[in-house]
């Protein structure tokens, strides 16, 4: 045998030797002690590896041997640009249980550790950008924007703070939020996985697990250390990725003109004074995948008479046996890491992310729907679906005829 094929790993945690525990909603980080998700098991105190689902081409780079095992990350000059916290939610295991709050300021906060030789990778990142989009420089021409060269520049450039999180679960807290035992979240995750991860089962002692999903995006127009003054008026959308209007401008649902709706009513609000805040989550299509996305799309156009709002969802259903799998119980936890207790506008229809914030304890003033003019004329099977079972429309109320033609859970918008 090869000296390299000696040393293959069965499992990411070769011994039951680990680093400290974890004490998640310590009220400070010494006492909570760092995340370390990197493969030396003196010090692993998780389940699973740091960044997600790109661990996995990590995992490739290094099997290619064009990354060596081991490398230790240069974390001089990474600290955030702005500063995010720390907030009461911080420490209150019941806000957050999906990202790590200390997370943006491991190796601040975790210094001594990092001295000591244990490997710590931050799992939030901080930076400043610019982002501009068509939707936003035909908002200033209609003179619906103002460029006023701070905030908003002539050419539609939109100065941002943004922040990216990676997936940072503490499985007590996650099996709560679904009304499960650990130990039939445990199961679940690692029989589902196709025992993907071993110590779901082996290592109860561990608490928490990075899984290899996608992370979120946040960004912050106007200041964003002020996010927990109430008296402040906040603007947000909550997003959820959808790769084929986001990016190409696909059509047949809502989804880019509503981001973009919301990145304008966010300028609007941080111009007069506010804050805005658009969260990115990467659930690809309805947190099913695009390829099912895909055959669903086939299958509703394909249907009898046509792509019709009454057999919208059922469709969904019919292929992947459920019609949504976001859930948004996790979805409030990146709202808490900012220190948001309340938001005057909430850009959304969906019921599903309002009933997910309010009842995790922020308020929502108002409601703000897609304007009428910016839904595509492909998306309206979409728009009617969605009013039918209910939606949230300012003005409109769904005729109990439309709200029994679609049955099931909604999907989420």
């Amino acid at each position: 045998m090869s000296e390299k094929k000696k040393h293959i790993r069965l499992t990411s945690h070769p011994s039951e030797q680990s680093g400290r525990a974890i004490r998640w909603g310590a009220k400070s980080p010494k006492d909570r002690g760092p995340v370390v998700a990197t493969l030396d098991a003196k010090h692993r105190n998780v389940i699973g590896t740091h960044s997600g689902s790109y661990g996995v081409y990590r995992a490739l780079a290094v099997a290619a041997g064009a990354l060596v095992e081991g490398h230790i990350a240069d974390l001089t000059n990474t600290s955030p640009a702005e500063p995010i916290g720390p907030h009461p939610s911080w420490s209150d295991p019941h806000k957050i249980v999906s990202v790590d709050p200390w997370g943006a300021i491991a190796q601040e906060v975790f210094a001594d550790e990092l001295k000591a030789g244990v490997d710590i990778r931050p799992t939030i990142a901080v930076t400043k950008a610019h982002m501009n989009m068509p939707e936003i420089r035909d908002a200033i021409k209609a003179g619906r924007l103002k460029p006023d060269g701070q905030l908003l520049a002539e050419n539609g450039d939109v100065a941002v703070t943004k922040a990216a999180l990676e997936p940072v679960w503490w499985l007590p807290g996650v099996a709560k939020r679904f009304g499960l035992s650990e130990s039939d979240l445990r199961r679940g995750l690692f029989e589902q996985t196709g025992g993907m991860f071993p110590e779901l089962i082996t290592r109860p002692d561990l608490d928490v697990f990075l899984p290899p999903i996608g992370g979120l995006t946040v960004y912050f127009f106007g200041n964003p250390t002020e996010l927990g003054d109430e008296s402040i008026e906040l603007a947000c959308r909550v997003h959820d990725e959808c790769n084929g209007s986001d990016v190409f401008g696909s059509d047949i649902c809502t989804c880019r003109p509503y981001l973009a709706h919301g990145v304008e009513v966010c300028v609007e609000t941080a111009q007069r004074g506010g804050r805005g805040v658009i969260v990115y989550s990467r659930k690809e299509g309805r947190a099913l995948g695009e390829v099912t996305k895909f055959l669903v799309y086939n299958a509703r156009k394909r249907q009898e008479g046509g792509d019709r709002a009454d057999n919208y969802f059922h469709r969904t259903e019919c292929v992947a046996g459920v019609q949504d799998m976001r859930f948004q119980e996790f979805m409030p936890d990146a709202l808490h890491w900012m220190g948001i207790t309340k938001i005057d506008q909430f850009v959304s229809m969906s019921d599903m992310k309002y009933n997910a914030i309010t009842n995790s304890g922020i308020r929502i003033i108002k409601r703000v729907p897609i304007p009428d003019e910016l839904v595509p004329a492909d998306a309206q099977v979409e728009m009617e679906a969605k009013k039918a079972a209910g939606y949230y429309t300012e003005g409109k109320v769904a005729s109990a005829d439309e709200l029994a033609a679609v049955k099931g859970r909604p999907l989420d918008a």
